[in-house]
């Protein structure tokens, strides 16, 4: 695939990764200019080019892949005389790595099939640094066969690629991740904001979760904080994680699901995310729980 013409919308931190490895593999890559991407200097020395839209990244693309924060974004980018819409070929393919609303995704297909593009929704697990090493988690929905096709393509920067279903089951197994993942987070920050308010020491708080049922992902990525006060193990904001969660709780609604442990979660990340900048990091929770800050906004 390395003659595939690869255009790009979204280097954030976990964006900048992907194709910082897309590039290192050989493909040509147009990422699109945007206020909001990483610094990209070492990404064009290293022999990839920017375009001022997404028409325009389409135009010098045979495959887009969106990494954005969600469904909202996606849409717009789609929208528009300068959208992707506008740029898009037939026979091209779409791959979303977002993190966005399944039924939102399955509108998203239906719009670009009918322009004779396919679509592919593959959503990531892991973190930045996962990103830069060429070793995130895809979770896919969409066409077997396009999977195939495409494999060597995601391979350049992800160790692990699940076919979860047709088209946006992706999305609804990330959904399911997230739950599973930033709830524990959230869990475990309110236990060691507890822990903290009763006397117990960080280091001691670790060490009987980590010999004991509590030991997990979730833990790993909070032992920075919690021993070190480095946010470095979870760079994933607040407000990101509210997002992600609401997503969640959506699907849950709509699919006749208990959600009751995801209003709560949900409920403590929005009171945190009135308290402080939506953008501080996930890590930080235990801090601002440890102050009481929250008390008043739950």
């Amino acid at each position: 695939m390395n003659n595939t013409r690869i255009g790009m919308i979204g280097l954030g931190l976990m964006g900048l990764g992907i194709a910082t490895n897309i590039v290192k593999k050989g493909f040509t890559l147009t990422a699109m200019a945007h206020p909001g991407n990483q610094p990209l200097a070492e990404l064009i020395a290293a022999g990839a080019t920017t375009a001022p839209t997404a028409q325009a990244v389409a135009q010098a693309s045979d495959i887009v892949i969106l990494c954005v924060n969600g469904s909202v974004q996606v849409e717009a980018i789609l929208a528009g005389d300068t959208g992707l819409l506008a740029g898009l070929r037939e026979g091209m393919t779409v791959i979303d790595c977002s993190t966005s609303i399944p039924a939102s995704t399955q509108q998203v297909a239906a719009t670009l099939a009918k322009q004779g593009v396919r679509f592919m929704d593959a959503a990531m697990t892991r973190t930045p640094n996962e990103a830069m090493q060429g070793r995130l988690n895809l979770l896919i929905g969409g066409d077997a066969a396009l999977l195939e096709e495409v494999r060597p393509l995601l391979s350049t920067f992800a160790e692990n690629i699940v076919h979860a279903g047709g088209v946006s089951a992706g999305h609804s197994m990330k959904l399911l991740h997230n739950f599973v993942s930033l709830g524990s987070v959230t869990l475990l920050a309110e236990a060691a904001a507890c822990a903290r308010r009763s006397g117990i020491d960080d280091a001691v708080f670790v060490e009987v979760l980590e010999k004991g049922g509590g030991w997990g992902a979730a833990l790993e990525r909070l032992k920075p904080y919690l021993l070190r006060g480095e946010t470095s193990g979870l760079r994933f904001s607040m407000g990101n994680a509210l997002k992600d969660l609401g997503y969640y709780a959506d699907m849950a609604r709509e699919t006749g699901s208990h959600d009751a442990a995801a209003q709560a979660m949900q409920a403590t990340l929005a009171a945190a995310c009135q308290v402080v900048d939506p953008q501080t990091l996930l890590p930080e929770l235990v801090g601002q729980l440890a102050q009481g800050a929250l008390k008043a906004k739950a």
